[in-house]
């Protein structure tokens, strides 16, 4: 049959990315309790595109996408690409990956348990270079109470849910779970699925024993990262959903190439 991806383009024009976008496909991933999860990604895949030709094949995505849809953990997520660029000639190959990770998660007195659902994502690069890069992103919501307004407060103080995110380079191997856990620890209190009223009482007083300004948090998760292991690069975002203003509270930070905080 006639290949018309494969013609010769002549508007001697490249394209840096070409590929699928928005793809939604079941997927598996590490769990740390139950070895693999079963969830649902939204999937984009690329690849570059010299001048020359008219077109890539678009099917060859899903063909190797497919096939690695069971092993897409961290370091096989660069395989998968890599399979991509080598499958459609391209010197780069580029892969985006979004899902939801679910944690069985106890309140913490009352002991139910239920499902938070967490926002992940991978990213990842692939080249005929030898170039590779991977991050993993993952989206914690927990709660803050405002320093300022117990301080000056005569009794209470506003609080807020709000939505720490933290993105690594590739480096040493980690749990979801425990990163999940590491940004908790570093808020004024987790936030859980389900609380029964010892539960909500427990959250409420925790919180309010450890007021944190988003610029508080932003800082004690920078400095509790390294201790899951020596990344080469990582970020950390927090965004307050204000409960007293009509705007977020907003910080970031992120660490050198050589991992150290700047």
């Amino acid at each position: 049959m006639v290949d018309i991806q494969s013609e010769r383009d002549d508007r001697d024009i490249p394209l840096q990315k070409v590929g699928i976008k928005g793809l939604r496909y079941p997927v598996q991933v590490l769990d740390r309790e139950n070895k693999v999860q079963h969830t649902t990604a939204s999937v984009n895949l690329y690849v570059n595109l010299p001048h020359h030709f008219k077109g890539t094949h678009m099917s060859r995505f899903i063909e190797v996408f497919h096939q690695h849809r069971e092993r897409l953990s961290m370091p096989y997520f660069l395989d998968m690409l890599e399979e991509i660029r080598r499958s459609l000639d391209a010197a780069r190959a580029f892969g985006e990956m979004s899902f939801p990770f679910f944690i069985d998660k106890k309140a913490p007195v009352s002991e139910q348990r239920a499902l938070m659902s967490y926002d992940c994502s991978f990213d990842g690069l692939v080249s005929s270079t030898g170039e590779r890069s991977f991050h993993v992103s993952v989206a914690v919501p927990v709660q803050t109470v405002c320093p300022c307004s117990r301080a000056i407060s005569e009794y209470g103080a506003h609080n807020q849910r709000g939505i720490v995110r933290v993105k690594l380079e590739l480096g040493p191997f980690f749990w979801i779970e425990d990163l999940v856990s590491l940004v908790e620890n570093c808020a004024s209190s987790a936030v859980y699925s389900l609380l029964k009223r010892e539960d909500e009482k427990y959250v409420t007083e925790t919180a309010y024993d450890n007021p944190k300004f988003v610029e508080d948090l932003v800082r004690d998760v920078m400095l509790a990262i390294p201790t899951l292991g020596s990344f080469p690069w990582y970020s950390v975002e927090a965004e307050n959903i204000e409960s007293i203003h009509n705007h977020s509270a907003f910080a970031y930070a992120e660490s050198s190439d050589q991992g150290a905080i700047r």
